[in-house]
């Protein structure tokens, strides 16, 4: 059978319905697991050398560092932080005072040190995060917490609720809160009540392995007798809830996600569930009064249309009795897009990126008015990457602001938007920067874009030395590791390259990063040009930044690398097999890459909407993009470095498995790591990323220099 891929016809080595690796898939299969440690120790090998020993060194010493920016959170009085160092490699969760968390050395009060726990219990927990109940009360103590951990890192987790007041975790004797292990989440209604969503029981999970019911669970009641909210269909995606605390704007809201990108919003009252009528690619957010949609194509909404990747406002008592006034904060253009908002009690503060570059803009609610709003352009000397979060989105008009570039380390400010409220400026204040992590003397960041194959202009980022990067420099070509992902709407927007920059820049390599279609750069229009049956236009922009490294000289195809994970990962896997004679080597992170088999996989039917699915006649144009199916006899294929996880249980460890293999039957040049943990991300503590980037990183050296 022949398959069309790109311009080539394929002559596939594994046809999709006689899978001869199909054991690889067994988990933790005795067979299976002697495959792996006998590909990692020869991994390990070739690629643990003296010089490995010293690149981890520096790697861990940069994610190990003390003197990173604790990142906060303001709950009360006390601004929280999670931290990972060499003496506390699962972490610590703490918290500390506003007056002490502005000096050098904050004073800082542990709650709970996941190394002790992990000692005590037998497990290697890895820190999922923790939501702090808003106390109902003025004067009332901030005590119910709920904590999620993860063992290994994988995406199922347990949730136990903590004490901060008594610095305890509350036995479910106790009528203590507790999720069971697996996946779903639990969420404060008030300090009795809890909406909790679990994976355990008869017919509990979708097809994409998500809990399919979310409940009410009241203190001191079985978990099984907790009252169904929502539901949704086995082929959907997920059932979830929440309550909204603001006083005076307390709401209770339900989402059913029937797809990645449609999904059916509900209000919760006395009355069951009233759904919020937008279509559902409309993205909906609900700020005290108001209602915020985002639509991903253009949309009507009670009359009125409005393009996709625009910001719409209206009230929610009028838009749900139908007679909403409807007000567009933002309209994209082909150059702009809105990447984020974030909501103070008075302002929404855009996100704006106009050809990957950031800007924000504050939107002032100047009465009661839904319609009646001021804009004002905000922040402006802050450049680079930015990130934006509320410090109190009920009580403040305070925003936290990070910027960072390629060769900037980030700083933390804190914004107040209170002046813009009577027709003032907004004020900031820088309160902690990060250190340099390696020396970018003599570097540079520039923007550049290459031509597609079908004419659009792909934006892309290089690093690297100014000599060489100066137009019509003429210097020596250099190796080159070129980044990128081109999926699920998300951005590759610049961020300090601290551990790239240690191991790569200033061995005078050269990092580039393509935003290339299927990403988000330029709106959900940019994202949905590259869905289902066009996925080869993300392939086309990649391959033509390649191109372009080697037309202007910033490097050559035996210097040429790529790399990328998880939908990154299928992305160079395609590399590898759709365009092979582009690079030297390449590098796939916990990937997909059999197509045919990936929804019936872990968290997989959840990306039918990304990929098509290939239970159908979809499979015709997926079999065009699964790079397991691609590979071909008699031909050369680049050196290649397969690693995955163990516990990667949200993209199945079975896709890079079984490409080693077939790439091992071809002779081709493959080695591959596996890490026993880590979940999706490839590893659960600084060691273990630091050993993970050490194997990239010393393979690249060895196959580029």
């Amino acid at each position: 059978m022949t398959v069309t891929s790109g311009n080539r016809s394929v002559q596939p080595l594994i046809a999709p319905d006689a899978d001869p690796h199909l054991w690889l898939e067994e988990v933790t299969g005795d067979d299976a697991l002697a495959w792996v440690r006998a590909r990692n120790a020869r991994a390990e090998e070739e690629l643990v050398d003296d010089t490995f020993e010293a690149l981890q060194s520096d790697i861990r010493e940069i994610l190990d560092a003390s003197d990173r920016i604790p990142v906060v959170s303001r709950r009360g009085a006390h601004l929280y932080n999670f931290w990972t160092d060499a003496e506390h490699p699962q972490g610590i969760w703490r918290r500390t005072t506003e007056e002490s968390y502005r000096t050098d050395e904050p004073e800082w009060d542990v709650l709970i040190d996941l190394d002790e726990l992990s000692a005590a219990e037998g497990v290697t927990w890895v820190w999922h995060g923790a939501t702090v109940l808003r106390p109902r009360q003025d004067g009332e103590p901030w005590r119910h917490a709920l904590v999620s951990l993860s063992r290994g890192g994988s995406d199922a987790d347990v949730t136990r609720e903590f004490d901060l007041v008594e610095r305890r975790f509350v036995d479910p004797e106790e009528g203590g809160f507790a999720k069971p292990e697996g996946k779903g989440s639990v969420s404060w209604i008030d300090a009795d009540t809890v909406y909790i969503s679990t994976d355990h029981g008869e017919d509990a999970v979708t097809t994409s392995g998500y809990p399919r019911a979310c409940r009410r669970w009241r203190r001191g009641t079985p978990l099984q007798e907790a009252e169904t909210v929502v539901s949704v269909e086995p082929d959907h995606m997920v059932a979830a809830a929440g309550h909204l605390g603001t006083p005076g704007f307390e709401r209770d809201i339900a989402v059913r996600v029937l797809g990645f990108y449609d999904r059916e919003t509900l209000l919760i009252d006395d009355g069951g569930l009233r759904r919020v009528a937008v279509p559902t690619d409309v993205r909906v957010s609900i700020h005290r009064d108001l209602f915020l949609f985002m639509p991903r194509t253009e949309t009507t909404l009670q009359g009125q249309t409005f393009p996709g990747g625009s910001l719409v406002v209206a009230d929610i008592d009028d838009f749900m009795a139908g007679r909403a006034e409807l007000t567009a904060l933002f309209t994209p253009d082909a150059s702009t897009s809105l990447q984020d908002v974030t909501a103070t009690p008075q302002c929404l503060v855009l996100t704006v990126m106009q050809d990957v570059v950031h800007r924000l803009e504050a939107h002032v609610r100047t009465s009661q008015s839904p319609t009646d709003w001021r804009r004002s352009p905000v922040f402006e000397d802050l450049t680079g990457t930015l990130s934006v979060a509320a410090v109190d989105p009920e009580e403040s008009e305070q925003v936290w602001i990070t910027s960072e570039d390629h060769l900037k380390p980030t700083t933390l400010h804190l914004g107040d938007l209170s002046g813009l409220l009577d027709g003032g400026q907004e004020t900031h204040e820088a309160l902690k920067s990060a250190p340099e992590r390696f020396d970018a003397s003599g570097l540079t960041s520039v923007q550049r874009f290459a031509t597609s194959d079908d004419g659009t202009r792909v934006p892309y980022f290089l690093v690297g030395p100014q000599e060489l990067l100066a137009e019509g420099s003429g210097a020596a070509p250099r190796p080159t590791m070129l980044y990128g992902y081109g999926g699920f709407e998300i951005s590759m927007t610049p961020g300090y390259l601290g551990v790239v920059g240690k191991t790569w820049l200033e061995s005078g390599g050269v990092y580039a990063v393509a935003n290339i279609r299927g990403g988000g750069e330029y709106g959900p229009d940019w994202h949905r040009a590259a869905l289902r049956e066009n996925r080869h236009l993300a392939y086309e922009d990649f391959a033509a930044v390649a191109k372009d490294l080697v037309a202007t000289g910033v490097t050559t195809v035996p210097q040429l690398a790529c790399r990328g994970g998880s939908n990154g990962g299928l992305l160079t896997g395609n590399m590898l097999t759709q365009y092979p004679e582009l690079f030297g080597a390449v590098v796939i992170q916990v990937p997909l890459l059999d197509m045919k088999r990936f929804s019936h996989l872990l968290a997989g039917a959840s990306w039918r909407a990304e990929y098509g699915d290939p239970d159908t006649e979809d499979w015709e144009f997926i079999r065009g993009f699964s790079p397991y199916h691609l590979l071909q006899e008699g031909r050369r294929y680049p050196a290649v470095l397969l690693t995955t996880s163990t516990r990667d249980d949200r993209v199945h460890p079975g896709h890079a498995r079984k490409m080693t293999a077939a790439l091992e039957s071809l002779g081709a040049d493959v080695r591959y790591w596996e890490n026993t943990e880590g979940g999706h991300g490839g590893a659960a503590s600084p060691e273990q990323q630091a050993r993970l980037n050490s194997f990239i990183y010393r393979f690249l050296q060895q196959q580029l220099s």
